[in-house]
């Protein structure tokens, strides 16, 4: 069995929830309301934290949107959980939790792109830097600097989240 190292537990991402949280909200602040967009599964899960702590923390209206790419065909048509009309014209926060080599990013970035958009910016929870593609993370929890062959997961459980290395 391989081993496996913690390198964020459920404290460490609360608090890297928040500050990406205070990010958004700082580049929106001028908006009444706006959309983030989480990519399907993990990525969905850390846009709902975001969503909460956004409200908590600012008067912004939230509008969640779930994002579903094809992580083995990624350039199948996304899809999405809104209509094309609920966010055009909006500030937009597309998020992932964790930025590999960035194809889902990129695939999802493409999409957004296609819309027009006010804002539109990329949130993860933590940045590999192995990207294969030219895309970038606005607002990252943590920076990690790690060997191509291993794995970063993000476990979501029901209390309870933390980021493990394979």
């Amino acid at each position: 069995m391989e081993a496996k190292t913690i390198i964020l537990d459920t404290k460490q991402i609360n608090n890297k929830i928040k500050r990406i949280a205070y990010q958004i909200y700082e580049a929106n602040i001028l908006e009444e309301e706006i959309v983030i967009a989480g990519i399907e599964t993990n990525g969905f899960l850390l846009a709902k934290n975001l969503k909460r702590m956004v409200e908590k923390i600012s008067p912004l209206n939230v509008t969640l949107c779930r994002v579903f790419v094809d992580k083995k065909k990624p350039i199948a048509p996304v899809k999405t959980s809104l209509k094309t009309e609920e966010y055009q014209n909006k500030s937009l926060v597309l998020v992932d939790d964790v930025l590999h080599s960035g194809t889902t990013l990129i695939y999802g970035v493409k999409h957004f792109l296609e819309v027009p958009l006010k804002r539109f910016k990329t949130a993860v929870l933590v940045n590999r830097n192995h990207k294969k593609y030219p895309v970038k993370a606005d607002f990252k929890g943590i920076s990690l600097s790690t060997s191509i062959n291993e794995n970063i997961v993000v476990v979501f459980k029901k209390n309870t989240i933390y980021a493990v290395l394979e």
